[in-house]
């Protein structure tokens, strides 16, 4: 997200409540709702001054900016929050114009902004540019960062190291280049080895920076208060930065021991990136958030660090409606609840927008956010606290309706994408590399490299068929032995991307003898083949990567299209360019015919169909597709609550049509007597029985329409807020399940005679 209005960070300071009674009880119900804040799972940022309005009642709220008046304000959010306290900032813009005029060390910076070929600068707003992280920078951003360890935080978060792929033409960069490569300063446009070289140097200079402030930062805090301090970075997904044309750290990340987690940055601004498929340039906002989450949550596999998972009611653009904004957002987020890795969210960047906002903004028609909204939302951020589950399938409809076998979905399949996928994003790739020849199978169209339609084309069309494709880090397999160990069948190309070490092949000749099917579509043709690096500049040296990958599993170099065994194992060449799959719906079904020939041969069970459906616990987690095998609505038959519906109705069937989500609370799998609060937009701080009565303690924010429904053995006498009836009261016998409803005043104390 761009703009103070987009982005994330979160970091955490203490004051933890007390463990509730009910969460250290050995039978602990299903959902539970009363959880500590010390566990971190769920989080929101914001800057500026306190507001019980947007006080989302999460573990932890991101404080943002290091400005004296930010740090000010940590006292008075951590007094009336209840939260943990982090601190986040920017560390490639932000409120860093007294470096900038030199008020910090007396000498002027701004030759530190990032600069594009035509002179001027890469700017995040009119006043704030895009930097490249000189070790003068780094040093500054250190010392306004002790003054967020002197006000007490042990969580920081840096957001967003991006370098622009079109920029590097500044002198800050050109100092940096004869550093690093010991050679004169070459213009990154001027050939595509020039922008591979720049890209892998942009890498290195945020790598380098948050090192430097993360080891800075934690020895100053240890040293000084003998205190550990945890450091994360919030980024966008290594996909979104390649589609929009820019250079992160993102894998290379995970060698920084300084760096302790990740914010995946996935949210409606990068999911509803456009796209092709079956020909047709459309926003996929689903299928493309499942590909996000995806690759970050393969990024952090088995590194034993944490990854929030981002999701933004709203999004930066401010020209959109409430109906848009509510679609996209459940898109996203079905698409996290998908992805079950991880069991940690930032639930909302900036929630004063949100809760205060009016859109689409600057229209007469803009408008308040709808009251049952800003109640499903409430819901939603407490419900995500729930998510660590130990029962997580991808379940088959019929399995659910008819108890018949589970026929799952497709696992182990993987679509391999590179850190270097970012290295090709800019000039001169489409003058060197394109061609408007949309019929020519080996050469990509302009439009398919600004979209990324290499990538898509191994991807898009299995997760329309309801194959979970994962997006595995290449460059994670020479990192972690056994990193491929789940996969049965991979997808690689060269095309749009390359292997930052030969290495790499070997990692994949041993997977592929041990019974893998590896698919390698790759045209011979990309002009980046004749970059400088290590399959040409050794000897023997290579044409392109892929030869010696070829050669690794006993092939020609330029071995032509076909199938070919290698050890207990398959190798499936197509020498064709990957966007050749998204324009046509013949395209789609070639490369699904690959993976289903290949799942054959490796004994993997393909299945197809339009949905995916999966459990987590006592939910369940659906969407269906468009553009798929059929316009058949997903139905299930139980008993079921829609946690998007602020209504909490207790239905015995669901139905999600095409382009529709859902996420379900399964009765049948309630754990627990009763009380068990099964769903609620407020955060249950306490709940107690006493002398036949129900007590709940609950903050929530405040002036929205608070819900809630609740398990109970037998239908209630009353229920009183503050000693006042509440606006709704629903009992349902059927399922033992009592609704209420009630005007937020920020906190309530709730009573319910049996």
């Amino acid at each position: 997200m761009k703009s103070i209005f987009h982005s994330f960070c979160f970091s955490l300071v203490a004051v933890l409540a007390a463990v509730p009674a009910a969460a250290l009880a050995q039978d602990v119900p299903s959902p539970n709702l009363i959880t500590d804040r010390a566990e971190g799972r769920t989080s929101y940022q914001q800057a500026g001054q306190y507001s019980p309005r947007y006080d989302l009642k999460t573990d932890i709220v991101m404080v943002y900016g290091v400005s004296d008046a930010a740090i000010a304000s940590l006292k008075e959010w951590g007094e009336k929050s209840g939260s943990r306290l982090a601190v986040m900032t920017g560390i490639a813009w932000g409120g860093y114009n007294d470096y900038l005029d030199g008020k910090f060390d007396g000498v002027d910076h701004w030759d530190d902004a990032q600069v594009k070929a035509d002179g001027n600068r890469m700017q995040h707003d009119a006043a704030t540019p895009y930097l490249s992280p000189s070790v003068s920078f780094t040093n500054y951003l250190e010392s306004r960062l002790r003054k967020v360890v002197d006000a007490g935080v042990d969580e920081i978060y840096l957001e967003e190291p991006e370098f622009w792929a079109f920029t590097g033409f500044g002198e800050s960069f050109a100092r940096e280049w004869k550093m690093f490569y010991n050679e004169e300063y070459i213009r990154p446009d001027s050939t595509c080895d020039a922008q591979y070289r720049a890209s892998k140097l942009k890498q290195y200079l945020y790598r380098r920076a948050l090192d430097r402030v993360a080891v800075g930062l934690k020895e100053y805090s240890l040293k000084t208060y003998n205190r550990p301090l945890k450091v994360y970075v919030a980024t966008h997904s290594l996909l979104s930065y390649a589609q929009i044309q820019m250079v992160s750290p993102e894998s290379s990340l995970l060698d920084l021991p300084g760096v302790d987690g990740l914010i995946a940055q996935i949210w409606t601004g990068t999911s509803r990136f456009g796209n092709f498929y079956n020909g047709v340039f459309a926003e996929r906002t689903f299928e493309m958030g499942l590909l996000e989450y995806g690759v970050m949550q393969e990024m952090a596999r088995g590194t034993g660090k944490r990854v929030y998972y981002l999701n933004d009611p709203v999004e930066d653009n401010p020209r959109y409606d409430w109906n848009d904004y509510r679609t996209n957002y459940l898109c996203t987020l079905v698409a996290s609840l998908l992805r079950s890795d991880s069991c940690f969210y930032e639930v909302a960047p900036w929630p004063s927008r949100v809760f205060l906002g009016s859109f689409p903004a600057g229209s007469p028609d803009a408008a308040p956010i709808p009251s049952d909204y800003a109640s499903t939302l409430s819901l939603v951020f407490q419900q995500l606290r729930d998510m660590d589950q130990d029962d997580v399938a991808w379940l088959d409809a019929d399995a659910i309706n008819e108890g018949a076998e589970n026929k799952g979905a497709t696992e182990g399949v993987g679509a391999l994408l590179a850190d270097a996928s970012m290295y090709q994003r800019s000039n001169p790739t489409v003058r060197d590399s394109a061609v408007d020849a949309p019929n020519d199978p080996t050469m990509p169209s302009r439009d398919e490299i600004g979209t990324l339609a290499d990538l898509l084309g191994l991807s898009t069309p299995l997760v329309k068929h309801g194959v979970p494709v994962d997006l595995p880090v290449l460059d994670n397999v020479m990192r972690f032995p056994g990193y491929l160990d789940k996969y049965k069948v991979l997808l690689l190309s060269y095309d749009y991307q390359k292997p930052y070490s030969p290495g790499i092949h070997a990692v994949l000749a041993d997977w592929v003898a041990r019974g893998g099917a590896l698919i390698f579509v790759d045209s011979r043709k990309d002009a980046y083949n004749k970059a400088k690096d290590w399959w040409n500049a050794s000897t023997p040296s290579y044409e392109t990567p892929g030869d010696h990958l070829l050669m690794s599993l006993g092939l020609r170099g330029d071995e032509p299209s076909g199938k070919y065994a290698y050890g207990s194992g398959w190798v499936y060449v197509e020498r064709k360019r990957p966007a050749y799959y998204t324009r046509s719906e013949a395209g789609g079904n070639e490369i699904r015919a690959l993976v289903a020939d290949a799942a054959k041969e490796v004994g993997l069970k393909f299945v197809e169909r339009n949905y995916f459906l999966k459990r987590r616990g006592p939910y369940l987690i659906a969407a269906v597709m468009t553009e798929s095998t059929s316009d058949e609505p997903l139905t299930l038959n139980g008993s079921f609550v829609n946690l998007f519906d602020a209504s909490l109705q207790v239905v015995d069937q669901a139905t999600v049509r095409p382009d529709e989500r859902a996420w379900l609370l399964d009765l049948n799998r309630v754990k627990g007597k009763g009380p068990v609060v099964l769903a609620s937009s407020c955060r249950i701080e306490s709940l107690t029985e006493e002398n036949g009565a129900v007590k709940l303690e609950t903050v929530s924010p405040s002036e929205i329409d608070a819900v809630s429904l609740i398990k109970l053995d037998a239908k209630p006498s009353s229920v009183k807020v503050d000693g006042a009836e509440p606006d709704a009261v629903r009992w349902d016998e059927k399922s033992k399940t009592l609704y209420f409803k009630f005007r937020s005043k920020g906190s309530a104390s709730i009573e319910i005679e049996r």
